[in-house]
């Protein structure tokens, strides 16, 4: 019995045990506890890979696994996280239309498995992608309860923003666009140890670090929208 063939597809069903368990975490309204586990589930979904190609035991059922897992980690935990912020938005739910309003929060949830069935079949998504990957489109999602709640008491401006069904609502179209939108973004992946060819992946990721050191819960979705730009950027001006 070849125990290394496992491994990778052991990692994968770990990640969605972690979207399970953030799933739990997200009904009780303990987004703190399930950005966490979301955060340990793309962890394992990087290193799921990793050994695959360590081990050069991929495959076919590697891969339906790992979009299978991703489904749920990175993809039904933020619809449910949105449709949890929708649900305690300003939505005067005494009017009929407006009552089925939260459940537009699963928006992302279908663009999120979009998403992960083009990519299956996309073979322009090796080296790079096109599209905001799932797992970094959970993670802006998942950040959005968590500057609320620790950003609230200082800025009302917070509050007004993030409690409003209407800026809700354009996050959440926004988000299903951009998973699926035929925009190039640069990949994190270093295969050169030299400046020159990796200077977009350093500038980003120290600037990354600097907001996360600075601004903790709110970093997360100011780096997912400057990794965005700076691809637009790289995209039309520094390529040529």
């Amino acid at each position: 019995m070849n125990i290394k063939k496992h491994i990778p597809n052991t990692i994968t069903l770990l990640n969605l045990f972690c979207g399970c368990i953030a799933v739990i975490f997200v009904s009780k309204d303990q987004f703190e506890m399930a950005f966490y586990f979301v955060g340990l589930g793309i962890f394992l979904d990087f290193f799921d890979g990793f050994f695959a190609r360590l081990f050069k035991v991929s495959g076919p059922l590697g891969l339906q696994l790992d979009s299978l897992a991703d489904m749920v980690t990175s993809g039904v935990v933020p619809g449910f996280v949105m449709f949890k912020m929708m649900l305690s938005s300003n939505v005067n739910m005494s009017e009929g239309y407006l009552q089925c309003f939260p459940y537009l929060g699963f928006i992302i949830t279908l663009g999120s498995c979009m998403r992960l069935a083009k990519f299956n079949i996309d073979t322009r998504q090796t080296d790079s992608f096109i599209g905001l990957p799932t797992p970094a489109n959970a993670l802006f999602i998942l950040s959005l309860p968590l500057v609320l709640e620790y950003y609230s008491a200082g800025s009302l401006l917070v509050i007004e923003v993030l409690t409003e069904k209407w800026v809700l609502l354009t996050i959440t179209l926004f988000s299903a666009y951009i998973l699926n939108a035929e925009i190039p973004l640069f990949s994190l992946k270093i295969k050169k140890f030299n400046f020159k060819d990796n200077a977009l992946q350093i500038v980003f990721l120290a600037i990354a670090v600097l907001l996360l050191v600075s601004l903790n819960y709110l970093a997360i979705p100011l780096i997912i929208i400057f990794y965005v730009l700076l691809s637009v950027i790289n995209n039309k001006f520094l390529k040529k």
